[in-house]
């Protein structure tokens, strides 16, 4: 028995209606995963399971926070998650069909399935593409101020090296001018 199997659902058993089933994510669940984008976190994942005869339908329901790095300041941070997905599984041949990323296929004579790879994708998949501190309520930045003054001094400092670049003119151009205005 390993620690997946605290996201198994056996739906042989269930009768045919709506199931309900929670889990808590907190931090070893994200060592399992190589991944890696993902290694601190607290979330609680609601998943209801609607059995019906020729098919599964499982809503996912995810609530809670990891913690990123900040694209614009480098400190970690905690982002506020909250998402929710649907999937139907379909019982027949795996090989035979088209896979669909709302439909995952299982063979008639399975008798679970295991959530914990659909619950981490999900996780992934509700983090917003960019990554930076949330505002504080007054409106500034929650990035680490100290860090974004280093990055304005470096970016001025870049600025007007390159502002001297433009404004030196090479000598054989000089040279040209001077022959352009003699004319």
């Amino acid at each position: 028995m390993g620690w997946k199997t605290k996201y198994d659902v056996e739906f042989k058993g269930l009768k045919e209606g709506l199931h309900e089933f929670e889990y808590e994510i907190e931090d070893k669940f994200f060592e399992h995963f190589d991944q890696g984008m993902v290694s601190v976190g607290n979330l609680a994942v609601k998943v209801d399971l609607e059995k019906r005869n020729t098919f599964l339908k499982l809503y996912f329901k995810i609530k809670g926070w990891v913690e990123l790095t900040c694209d614009r300041c480098l400190e970690n941070y905690h982002q506020k998650i909250k998402n929710s997905f649907e999937v139907y599984v379909k019982f027949g041949d795996t090989s035979n069909n088209i896979d669909d990323d709302e439909i995952f296929w299982v063979l008639p004579e399975e008798h679970r399935i295991n959530l914990a790879q659909l619950i981490y994708e999900y996780i992934v998949l509700s983090i917003p593409l960019k990554h930076v501190h949330p505002d504080k309520k007054n409106g500034e930045s929650g990035c680490d101020t100290d860090m974004i003054e280093r990055l304005d001094n470096f970016t001025h400092a870049e600025e007007s090296e390159e502002e001297k670049k433009e404004n030196d003119i090479d000598p054989r151009w000089e040279a040209l001018r001077k022959l352009k205005n003699n004319n």
